[in-house]
């Protein structure tokens, strides 16, 4: 974290700037800083400014253009808060705002408007902690509780260390869930002192902030044997971006390399329209083409759901349609290649009008 490219000059000496980075980065703490630890920065080109994760994580004066349908809060969240850093957008679980700092800033951040205050003064105190754990306690409604920012595992071993120890104290929840993107950034910081404060009695599921196959280094591996082993359970959340992951072989590879990792492939998010998002966004389209691509090439458990998580409504899963048509009991599809199908359904509207007409001739017959 201390030797993170941070400043102008950090970004020159590492990297072979376009005229865009460069004056985007000289702008770029006034909308959203800019960081990246080295380990990181190591994965990407020096020289191409569309490498894929550089594309991802420098700025360019892109970002500057505010387009139609964009937000600063593109998912409602501040609608939804309903004690000191708590969102309440579903019934069951509830989005627990643990820290505004992070490693590394994405440029498609889509709390842009909360992250990036550096300095120890701008930590979330522990009393605001302590409102939220109360609200938490007081709805017994509440099994699961998402631990996100900023990045959750940021923070020092003592700390997440009392704050699972205050959510394994109440008795309602039943799941406590990490948002993250710090093992494939900042893989070192899996060490066995973060295992041992991740330790609880409850169900830990973790949530893997993922772009490209290249982040699959031996540091990172490393990192998720040490989280599975730990018997925390592994899942994906990767944004679909434009230029970056936006490829069918790509996301293939990626699911794959997740699967062979012990990591379950589950959301593949739309780009979500944070203000200055436009170049890093996909049509729709585009992510159910990779789907239905997905779908024909990978086993059921590596295809992961496309969704576009919409404000005030939530997320909305989107899929190939594979049902055509319903006619006579036959249900009509079409599979990932192209070929008709069809399947038998005794309880069909259609089928069961028809023998119900049936049944009342031949009733009526026996009465006469």
């Amino acid at each position: 974290m201390r030797n993170r490219l941070k400043t102008p000059e950090d970004f020159a000496r590492h990297f072979e700037l376009s005229e865009t980075e460069r004056t985007a980065i000289a702008h770029a703490a006034d909308r959203l800083p800019i960081a990246l630890t080295p380990y990181y920065a190591s994965l990407m080109s020096r020289t191409d400014p569309e490498d894929p994760l550089r594309r991802a994580h420098v700025p360019r004066e892109d970002e500057f253009i505010i387009s139609e349908g964009e937000s600063q809060d593109p998912l409602g969240e501040e609608r939804h808060q309903v004690a000191p850093g708590i969102v309440h957008r579903y019934p069951d679980r509830v989005l627990f705002l643990i820290t505004n700092q992070c490693p590394i800033y994405c440029r498609y951040c889509m709390r842009s408007r909360l992250v990036g205050k550096m300095d120890r003064e701008h930590l979330v105190p522990v009393s605001q902690w302590e409102a939220s754990i109360a609200y938490i306690k007081s709805n017994p409604d509440i099994r699961e509780v998402l631990l996100s920012g900023g990045e959750p595992l940021a923070l020092g071993d003592e700390r997440l260390a009392w704050l699972i120890s205050a959510l394994d104290a109440i008795d309602h929840v039943e799941v406590i869930r990490f948002s993250t993107k710090t093992p494939a950034v900042m893989p070192q910081r899996i060490t066995p002192g973060l295992i041992k404060a991740l330790k609880t009695d409850k169900a830990m599921w973790m949530a893997l902030h993922l772009l490209h196959p290249r982040e699959f280094t031996p540091e990172f591996i490393r990192a998720v044997d040490r989280l599975t082993r730990a018997g925390i359970v592994l899942t994906t959340q990767i944004p679909l971006l434009k230029g970056v992951n936006d490829d069918i072989n790509v996301m293939k590879e990626l699911m794959q390399r997740c699967v062979r990792h012990r990591i379950r492939p589950y959301y593949i998010f739309q780009c979500d329209p944070i203000h200055g998002s436009a170049y890093l966004r996909t049509p729709i389209t585009r992510g159910l083409e990779i789907i239905e691509a997905l779908q024909g090439s990978l086993s059921g458990h590596a295809v992961p759901h496309y969704v576009v998580d919409v404000a005030g409504a939530g997320k909305m899963p989107l899929a190939p349609q594979r049902y055509t048509h319903s006619a006579d009991g036959y249900h009509h599809f079409i599979n990932f290649r192209g070929e008709h199908a069809q399947y038998f359904d005794s309880e069909s509207p259609a089928l069961y009008d028809s023998k119900h007409d049936a049944n009342s001739k031949n009733s009526a017959t026996r009465k006469n």
